[in-house]
């Protein structure tokens, strides 16, 4: 129904891309075998950034678009916004962030909203991104919320994950939230100008080191995005890692493994709306004999 536009998609069409996204977003009829008619391409390094609120993610994405396109790269950015528990709306508008790269031709920028999703991710996120390489971007960054231990989801979406941390977390650098210590493929430390950074750098050097795995020790990059310093160092070290990454086969596997695990979760989730669970809950509460898991017995 839709196929006519992969032909466009493929020859990096921007506007033909963005109705695609659409289509999967609004889960418009036919957009399952428009998905299926995709080609695979692993052309396209697919970076996560992400970390606590404050930490600078989008300012780093941005300085990061600034030098790739000096190096003439192609860049796709996906931000996603929180969105409200209560009316699924985004709260955050990142392409703001980032209007001084808006219109250029070599640059396309979506912000979706996680509508409540785990891992502060949108739940059309997997298949938004593979729009995304289909169309031949060069790099496709996918900036998340950053809020809660859940964020580790971004691990089985990205080839390589990037953890943006600042100095002020030092105090907590031997209780940061675990999953994210397993998830990292590189440190950012930004804001590095900042008081006490070299000794959070170094602390952060020995923790990161004893996480190494296979042939990738985790660097630790500091950074003032702000300033383009420490930019091209991470640059680097993202392609470095895609290089290792890209001829690691059981890595493959698992990662599309875990794309296919949240895919089959997502549709079987559908139907289930959080506004008619409230709904129905709330009427069987009138009748002061509700119990959470007769309820959810009759779901199943």
């Amino acid at each position: 129904m839709y196929q006519q536009y992969i032909p466009d998609l493929l020859n990096g069409h921007i506007k033909s891309l963005a109705r695609c996204i659409s289509l999967v977003e609004n889960e418009a009829q036919g957009y399952e075998e428009l998905l299926e008619q995709v080609p695979v391409n692993d052309h396209t390094k697919v970076v996560g950034i992400t970390g606590p609120p404050g930490a600078g993610k989008s300012t780093l994405v941005n300085a990061l678009i600034t030098r790739l396109l000096e190096q003439d790269k192609s860049v796709a950015i996906i931000a996603v916004d929180p969105s409200s528990p209560f009316n699924f709306g985004a709260l955050l508008g990142d392409r703001i962030r980032m209007s001084q790269h808006f219109n250029h031709p070599k640059v396309f920028i979506r912000s979706m909203a996680s509508r409540g999703a785990l891992g502060g991710l949108s739940p059309k996120i997997i298949e938004v991104s593979d729009l995304i390489k289909a169309a031949g971007f060069d790099y496709l960054f996918i900036e998340t919320v950053g809020v809660g231990q859940s964020e580790v989801e971004i691990a089985g979406v990205a080839d390589t994950t990037v953890v943006v941390v600042v100095p002020e977390a030092g105090d907590e650098i031997q209780t940061m939230k675990a999953g994210l210590m397993e998830i990292a493929d590189i440190f950012i430390v930004n804001k590095a100008d900042r008081d006490n950074a070299d000794a959070f750098v170094k602390n952060l050097r020995l923790l990161a080191h004893s996480k190494h795995y296979g042939d990738w020790e985790i660097p630790v990059i500091k950074s003032i995005a702000t300033q383009q310093s420490g930019i091209h160092e991470i640059i680097s070290a993202i392609e470095k890692h895609h290089a290792i990454v890209s001829h690691q086969q059981q890595k493959h596997i698992l990662l599309l493994a875990e794309k296919a695990w949240q895919l089959i979760q997502h549709r079987r989730m559908k139907n289930i709306s959080k506004q008619i669970l409230q709904q129905e809950i709330q009427e069987q509460l009138q009748q002061k004999t509700f119990n959470l898991y007769r309820y959810i017995g009759t779901k199943s």
